[in-house]
């Protein structure tokens, strides 16, 4: 099968059978040449059902230039990255050329880049790495749980925490961050891009208030990297976290930039590495995929990706409004979001009932935070919106891939009339019988 990459030249690559991948849950296997491509199903199989990925918030695929940078360290330069001899050299020039290409991300010093786990380590980090009792947090009602969970423990072991209220739309407003400051406050922690809605907040004006209260700056930073230009010292920020497997990277890596003489305390005590603010052996293959795909994002920025990509899901957004008793949650024509996401209740459904069926279909989506799955609860988030609890849990998040076409979102877009419609048909709500 021929596939155009990036720069529309034509590659060669197999789509592997289930029975190929070795009887496991993945019936099918990402089709990548040098660009990315929807996951599509194994043309071995008659009655497929095209695939359709839709949830790249939750997570994206592995880029193949990023699994080729990420190769030799898993075998050839296996070396410890704190070893002196040739091996360990060699993989602490590989962490070194990564920590090069984070700076550069970030607009900072490369001793001021830490390699984590994670987007959940960085919060955690920020949090717990500088609130002691005594100490005002000050934090927004629609954050990632990494920092609602670490804000509720700090609460726990004397720390007051202040939740700020989104409006509406989704947006948090600066002066309400003003507005809960008290002389003791000694962190700020706004996310850049909302996992859910995709929502940009202000954090330049956020970083100002805190300079001027000075206070410490924490920006989750997980969704919006690599879907916005990004500069922290135009945020304004101390600290930044970022996680690689939403940026094309591979799971369980990530990095947080900590600002000069911002005096936090490490998670993870033992031996002296990242400058002694994170132990732990380096992940080599993982920081050096993380470097890779911090690269590709950077170009993608400049190559005007997330500008068709925009387009893609405006015409989704669009097609799906088209239907009866459907509005998008946060956005608006003067709030900003990130290009790939959209997030859209459907009265008289349950949302989880339309992720299963639309996954039947071959659309995957989600019905919020991919950390949520499962949970019984309402997003927190739209429900910090003013969403009740029913059209909450009627909303489904769509985020696409950079990869995404016009047929994937047509198709997509077949799969929820056809789904939204059936399951009206057999609602108790929409056929009014029920009690």
């Amino acid at each position: 099968m021929k596939l155009k990459n990036a720069v529309g030249d034509e590659s060669s690559v197999e789509i592997a059978s289930f029975s190929e991948i070795g009887g496991g849950f993945c019936g099918s296997r990402l089709v990548m040449a040098s660009g990315i491509r929807s996951p599509v199903q194994s043309n071995q199989e008659p009655n497929a059902v095209m695939r359709v990925y839709m949830d790249a918030n939750a997570t994206t695929p592995l880029l193949p230039e990023v699994m080729e940078a990420m190769r030799p360290y898993w075998m050839e330069c296996f070396g410890n990255a704190s070893s002196i001899h040739l091996d360990g050299q060699q993989a602490r020039a590989a962490v070194d050329r990564a920590r090069s290409t984070l700076a550069e991300f970030f607009n900072c010093h490369e001793a001021e880049v830490v390699f984590n786990s994670g987007g959940t380590e960085g919060d955690n980090t920020a949090v717990f790495g500088l609130l002691r009792p005594g100490d005002h947090f000050v934090t927004t009602a629609i954050e990632h749980s990494a920092i609602m969970a670490a804000a509720e423990r700090v609460a726990a072991r004397g720390v007051e925490v202040s939740f700020v209220a989104p409006s509406a739309s989704g947006l948090i407003d600066p002066t309400e961050i003003q507005r809960a400051l008290r002389p003791e406050t000694r962190l700020i922690s706004v996310m850049l891009a909302n996992n859910e809605t995709g929502v940009l907040q202000p954090v330049e004006e956020i970083g100002k208030i805190a300079k001027a209260a000075g206070a410490f700056f924490h920006i989750d930073a997980v969704q919006g990297a690599g879907k916005v230009p990004f500069d922290v010292r135009r945020f304004g920020c101390h600290l930044c976290s970022i996680s690689a497997h939403k940026m094309h990277g591979p799971k369980g890596v990530g990095a947080i930039f900590v600002r000069r003489g911002t005096p936090i305390e490490s998670l993870l005590v033992g031996g002296s590495h990242e400058r002694r603010r994170r132990a732990g052996t380096e992940n080599v293959p993982g920081i050096v995929g993380l470097g890779k795909a911090t690269e590709l994002a950077m170009h993608s920025l400049e190559e005007g990706t997330l500008i068709q990509l925009a387009a893609l899901r405006d015409r989704l957004e669009t097609g799906i409004l088209e239907l009866p008793g459907i509005g998008v949650n946060g956005g608006g024509k003067a709030v900003p979001r990130v290009a790939n996401t959209t997030n859209i209740w459907f009265d008289h459904l349950e949302g989880e009932a339309l992720v299963i069926a639309l996954d039947l279909k071959g659309v995957a989506v989600s019905g919020g935070s991919a950390c949520h799955s499962g949970a019984t609860e309402p997003s927190h988030v739209l429900m910090a919106m003013g969403l009740d609890k029913t059209r909450a849990r009627a909303s489904l998040r769509f985020s696409l891939l950079k990869s995404a076409t016009e047929a994937d979102v047509d198709y997509a877009l077949n799969a929820v009339r056809e789904t939204v419609a059936r399951l009206r048909e057999i609602s108790p709500v929409a056929a009014g019988t029920l009690g």
